[in-house]
C-alpha cells in the first residue's frame, strides 16, 4: 500500500486505447524524458528535485502531447486525463502535508529524540541496518502502510544512522526493505487487495502464494545488511555516549512520549483513515510538546517563558514551517531540525507535475499501446511473466503511479493467464512483485517522490540499497524460469 486514502485504488478506470498510435510513436514520450532527465540531474546533481526535474516531467507531458496532437487527440481529452490522474493523488498530497506537520511536533515534542535516544542504547551499531529491516517490516504488516512506517519508524532510523555514522543512502534503503516487505504481506494494505482483485484471486490465496518469492528475498535481504553492518565503520562509543548526553541536557527525555506513537500505530490498525491519524498524532504531538518542553517551544519564537501566545506560536511554527533546535553537539542540530508542511511543497509539486506527464501519456493512448506490445511478446510461459514485468516496471516510469501499474497489467494480463491454464495467484504475486515494490525506486512515482521527501534521502542515494525492492521482480523472474510455485488452474482452459 502506498497511502490508503480511501480511494477506489482507480480499478475502475478505463485504460484510454488509440488504434492509430504506434508503438514507436507511444515510446517518443518516454525516449524523451528519460533523455531529459539523465541530463539535468547530469547538470543539477543532487539539487535535480528542487525544480528542474518537475520542469523536464512537464517538457515530458508537452512531447506527449505533441504527438497526440499528430494523432487527432483533442485537448480536452488529454486535459481530461491529467484532471482525473491529479485528483486521485489527492489523498496522498494531504497526507504528505500532514506526515510534515507530523514531524515538526514530534521533533519539538522529543517524541523523536526520545526515539534516537533509546535507539542509540538498543540498536548496536553492527546490526543496525538489519534491524531496521526487521523493525519497519513488523511495523508495516501491522499497519499495512509503507507510507506510515517510512513517517513514524523510518524518520527516528534516520536519525540514529545518522547519529551512528551510517550512510543515509543505507538506513533508508533499509527501512523500505522492511516497509515494502510488510506492505506487500499485510491484509491490511490496499494494493495487496487490488492485485488478487484486478488477477481474479482471493486476498489470502495471494497472500500465501506471495510467500514463496517474498521470504527469500527478505532472507538475502537481511544477509547483505548483516554483512554491510559487519564491515562499516561506525561511530565509537565515546561519541555516541557524547550524543546520548546532549540529547538528555536538550530534552525532557522519557517513557511517556512514546503513548503519542503508540496511539496513532494502534489508530492506523483499527483502520483509521490516515489523515485522521496523523492529524491526531500532529496534535497529540504538540500538546506533548506543551507538557514536556515547554522552553524548547518558548525558544522557537525567542520567548523568554512560555505563555498562551508563545506556545501558540511556537507549535504552529513546528506545523508550517523550518524550525531548528540547537543543541551543543554539532552532529546533532541538523538532525534536529524539520520544515513542516513548508518541506512537503516540493515532493507536491514533483507529484503535479508527474501526473500531468501520466495523465498526458494515458489521454493519448501510449500506455494502452505500450503494454500490448509488451503482451504481444509473450509466447512462452517465462514470457509472459516478463511481459508482466516489464509493464508494471514501464508503468511505474511512465505513469508515475503504483496503483496503475498495478491496474492496468492486471487487466490487460488476466485473460493472458488464464488461457494459459496458470491460476491468478501468479499474476497478482507478479504484480505484487514487480509493481508495488519497484514504485519506490523512481523518483518522480508518487511513492518514490513521497519516501525521497518524508525520509529527506534522495531515491538515487537509496536505490541501490532498497535491496528488497530490486530484488523481488528479479526474485519472480528467476522463479519462472525455474518453473517454481508456478501454480495451474484446476482444470486448464484450452487457448
Amino acid at each position: 500500500m502506498q497511502q490508503s486514502t480511501g480511494e477506489d485504488h482507480r480499478e475502475n478506470e478505463n485504460i484510454v486505447a488509440n488504434k492509430e498510435l504506434s508503438i514507436l510513436e507511444a515510446l517518443i514520450p518516454v525516449i524523451a524524458l528519460v533523455a531529459m532527465l539523465a541530463y539535468n540531474v547530469y547538470v543539477f546533481g543532487d539539487d535535480a528535485l528542487s525544480g528542474s526535474n518537475q520542469f523536464i516531467l512537464l517538457l515530458g507531458g508537452t512531447v506527449a502531447a505533441i504527438v497526440g496532437f499528430l494523432n487527432k487527440i483533442t485537448y480536452k481529452q488529454m486535459i481530461a486525463e491529467v484532471a482525473e490522474n491529479i485528483r486521485s493523488t489527492t489523498g496522498a498530497l494531504l497526507i504528505l502535508l500532514m506526515v510534515g506537520a507530523l514531524a515538526g511536533t514530534w521533533l519539538v515534542s522529543g517524541i523523536i529524540p526520545a526515539m534516537i535516544y533509546y535507539g542509540l542504547q538498543i540498536l548496536n551499531p553492527t546490526i543496525f541496518l538489519a534491524a531496521c529491516v526487521i523493525i519497519c517490516a513488523i511495523i508495516s504488516v501491522a499497519t499495512g502502510s509503507s507510507w506510515t512506517t517510512s513517517a513514524t519508524v523510518g524518520i527516528a532510523l534516520i536519525g540514529i544512522g545518522e547519529a551512528l555514522g551510517v550512510s543515509l543512502g543505507m538506513t533508508a534503503g533499509a527501512v523500505l526493505s522492511g516497509a515494502y516487505f510488510g506492505d506487500k504481506l499485510s491484509p491490511l494494505s490496499d494494493t495487496t487487495n487490488l492485485a488478487p482483485a484486478m488477477a481474479g484471486g482471493e486476498l489470502f490465496e495471494h497472500i500465501k502464494y506471495m510467500l514463496y518469492t517474498t521470504v527469500p528475498t527478505i532472507l538475502v535481504t537481511l544477509l547483505v545488511f548483516v554483512i554491510i553492518g559487519l564491515n562499516i565503520e561506525t561511530s565509537g562509543a565515546a561519541e555516541v555516549d557524547s550524543l546520548l548526553n546532549s540529547i538528555d541536557a536538550t530534552f525532557n527525555i522519557n517513557g511517556w512520549l512514546f503513548i503519542v506513537p503508540i496511539i496513532v500505530i494502534f489508530l492506523i490498525v483499527k483502520k483509521t483513515p490516515p489523515l485522521g491519524a496523523l492529524m491526531i498524532g500532529t496534535l497529540l504531538g504538540g500538546l506533548f510538546a506543551l507538557i514536556f518542553q515547554p522552553d524548547i517551544v518558548a525558544g522557537i519564537t525567542n520567548a523568554d517563558t512560555l505563555n498562551l501566545e508563545s506556545g501558540y506560536k511556537g507549535i504552529m511554527k513546528a506545523i508550517t514551517v523550518d524550525i531548528a533546535i540547537p543543541t551543543d553537539n554539532e552532529a546533532l542540530n541538523d538532525l534536529f531540525s524539520a520544515s513542516g508542511m513548508a518541506g512537503m511543497l516540493g515532493t507536491i509539486w514533483l507529484i503535479v507535475c508527474a501526473m500531468v506527464f501520466g495523465g498526458i501519456m494515458d489521454g493519448i493512448g501510449a500506455l494502452d499501446r505500450i503494454t500490448k506490445s509488451l503482451l504481444s511478446l509473450a509466447k512462452s510461459t517465462f514470457g509472459l511473466f516478463a511481459s508482466t514485468v516489464g509493464s508494471c516496471l514501464a508503468l511505474n516510469v511512465t505513469a508515475s503511479d503504483q496503483y496503475l501499474a498495478i491496474v492496468v497489467p492486471g487487466k490487460m494480463f488476466s485473460k493472458a493467464y488464464e488461457d494459459k491454464g496458470l491460476a491468478p495467484e501468479n499474476l497478482s504475486r507478479t504484480l505484487e512483485d514487480s509493481g508495488t515494490v519497484t514504485s519506490v525506486l523512481i523518483p518522480w512515482n508518487t511513492c518514490g517522490a513521497y519516501h525521497s521527501g518524508v525520509l529527506g534521502v534522495g531515491t538515487a542515494e537509496y536505490a541501490l540499497y532498497a535491496i528488497f525492492n530490486w530484488l523481488s521482480p528479479i526474485t519472480t523472474l528467476l522463479f519462472a524460469a525455474l518453473g517454481i510455485k508456478i501454480k495451474q488452474l484446476a482444470t486448464k482452459i484450452s487457448p
